[in-house]
């Protein structure tokens, strides 16, 4: 996920969700009412290559590992996993114990119906299945080139008619019914991070098998949730009901300073609420009612809405009378326009500079972010090693004059014998606004955009084929290290993989590789901050914001706090039914 995990797309300074309930609710019944701003394009673990989908996959599946809900730096911890893995000395060996007891979600794909435990061979099969082309993965590039032989399997079944799973591959092993082995094909510091992703979360083959190019629709997990209807079916609401074969799992017992006044349900099993809705609605201001009527249970603060609710930096009286609490986060994450590579126009550096050199980004922030986010020199958030907080990138703009300057060494003076260029966007309001925006800016140099909104996953599916000219997006953490965001610039990482640009340069891959077998150290910070430099430098991308959130939630929500790595955090919140009575009479 992250996978975060997870590209994201740039919306709006709002990235958090809503959703109402549209049934008569039990009074005893926890539902807790959330949101997505984005479509969902399905519940395929391996393609849960962005924000929304990595959401919603991880209340139905896990992974054998995940952070640590309450701790500060983010802790990896055991989730699937019995205990952290025995490492070899060489750092080459992981091996993990399987937690015992685990079981599937009942489904029609298994013997009577009835869902079977969880066994090492599971994670076998889908980390074979992530790594199988005819898939298509858009999660590969966690593990490309990192378990031994599992890139020469890929290669060699890709030329089959059908992939082979039941060939063996050296670094992936089922040593026993509940002990997986890993085998690196070199050190990969990183690599414990890749396990806590939705991209390695455990599925089931009888699962995949039954459902075949359906299996996206037809979730069956070990998670703490289920789909209601058992199916998903694209609609605007999703519903999921707690999942009744879920193990024993707790709230935690410990947590950082910051986080003491979250334990008041520690020890209790989990999930807390009985029920989770998903509303899916692009548009911010529908959503944004509904939380003021006390039908959401937390949301970002709209652009258009953030002078009525926000005063000095705190919430306005209304709002903080009907127990409305705020939190300002910054966020691990990076807004950028991408320029995809394989489009020539786009190998001249000259013309991407003049881009970004007539580009207003403080007007941007003031527009679209309420001053409220970080100009992005580089495309490492601060927050993150390698993030160099004095350096200034000598092409951001506003500098018309060097802008039209640097545009005629370009070989197009004034614009002249340059094409239009189109701009493609997901088709939300505030994209629009911003694409819009965009389009301004280059006009005062002579480039002519032109855009192209389109729903979410047909967005998606557009950068992943390589079918658009230029977008814009943003990205989050998948895990708090710089090799996460120096990776979207990686050639190997092309799309469907990461690498959305499709950028490819032999210097900055030789630098990225030698940075990415680091330990972290002064040596790997300093190649961290000169592959930063050069990217910056060559204008690879075109460098935003590094946002904040702005999130309210209702005096009724418990446990709720703003994370940029938790996309499990559902199982953790929980609903004060009495408050919640009380505190709607204020509405």
């Amino acid at each position: 996920m992250n996978l975060k995990k997870c590209v994201i797309a740039i919306m709006a300074a709002s990235l958090v969700v809503f959703a109402g309930c549209t049934k008569k609710q039990n009074a005893s019944e926890r539902v807790l009412n959330l949101s997505s701003t984005a479509e969902i394009k399905g519940f395929d673990p391996i393609n849960a290559g962005d924000l929304y989908s990595g959401r919603e996959i991880s209340k139905i599946y896990e992974g054998l590992l995940e952070f640590h809900y309450l701790k500060m730096p983010y802790t990896l911890v055991p989730n699937l996993a019995e205990e952290m893995p025995q490492v070899s000395t060489d750092g080459l060996v992981y091996t993990f114990k399987i937690r015992p007891g685990v079981m599937f979600q009942d489904d029609a794909a298994f013997a009577g119906g009835k869902g079977r435990e969880l066994e090492a061979k599971d994670f076998v099969f889908s980390i074979k299945r992530l790594a199988d082309s005819k898939l298509n993965s858009e999660g590969w590039w966690v593990l490309d080139g990192k378990i031994k032989g599992l890139n020469e399997w890929r290669d060699k079944n890709s030329k089959l008619p059908a992939t082979n799973y039941d060939e063996e591959v050296e670094g992936l092993k089922a040593i026993d019914k509940y002990t997986l082995q890993f085998t690196l094909a070199k050190p990969f510091p990183q690599f414990l991070y890749s396990l806590a992703m939705p991209f390695t979360y455990a599925v089931s083959r009888e699962v995949a098998d039954k459902y075949g190019k359906e299996f996206l629709n037809h979730p069956v997990g070990t998670g703490p949730y289920k789909l209601e209807a058992g199916k998903f079916d694209q609609t605007k609401t999703i519903i999921y009901v707690k999942n009744p074969t879920f193990r024993k799992k707790l709230y935690p017992s410990d947590a950082s300073p910051e986080f003491q006044n979250l334990l008041a349900d520690a020890g209790k099993q989990l999930p807390l609420v009985d029920k989770v809705i998903v509303h899916v609605m692009v548009e911010s201001q529908p959503a944004w009612l509904k939380f003021n009527k006390g039908e959401l249970d937390f949301y970002g603060i709209p652009k258009d809405n953030f002078g009525t609710a926000i005063k000095d930096n705190k919430l306005t009286p209304d709002l903080s009378g009907k127990g409305m609490i705020l939190s300002i986060t910054p966020l691990l994450d990076v807004t950028y326009t991408g320029f995809n590579y394989e489009n020539k126009l786009f190998q001249n550096v000259n013309l991407r500079r003049a881009m970004y050199l007539a580009y207003d980004e403080g007007k941007s922030n003031e527009l679209f972010y309420n001053n409220t986010s970080f100009p992005a020199q580089s495309i490492v958030p601060p927050g993150i090693v390698g993030n160099m907080p004095d350096f200034k990138n000598p092409w951001k703009g506003p500098n018309l004059e060097l802008a039209k300057k640097t545009l005629a060494e370009a070989g197009y003076p004034e614009g002249k014998g340059l094409p239009e260029i189109t701009y493609d966007i997901s088709d939300s309001t505030t994209s629009r606004q911003m694409a819009e925006f965009f389009v301004k800016q280059m006009e005062q140099i002579g480039v002519k955009i032109k855009i192209v909104a389109s729903p979410w996953p047909e967005f998606m599916a557009k950068v992943k084929k390589k079918s658009v000219q230029m977008f814009g997006m943003a990205w989050g953490a998948d895990y708090p290290d710089a090799e996460n965001f120096l990776q979207l610039l990686y050639g190997p990482n092309k799309s469907p993989g990461a690498n959305s640009s499709n950028y490819d340069n032999p210097e900055y891959n030789k630098m990225f590789e030698k940075a990415a077998l680091m330990q972290d150290s002064p040596e790997r910070t300093k190649l961290y901050e000169e592959l930063n430099k050069f990217v910056a430098d060559n204008v690879v991308l075109m460098y935003n914001m590094h946002r904040q959130s702005y999130t309210l939630q209702q005096s009724w929500l418990r446990n709720y706090h703003t994370s940029d790595l938790h996309h499990n955090n559902v199982q953790y919140l929980n609903i004060d039914n009495e408050v919640k009575a009380q505190s709607l009479k204020k509405f």
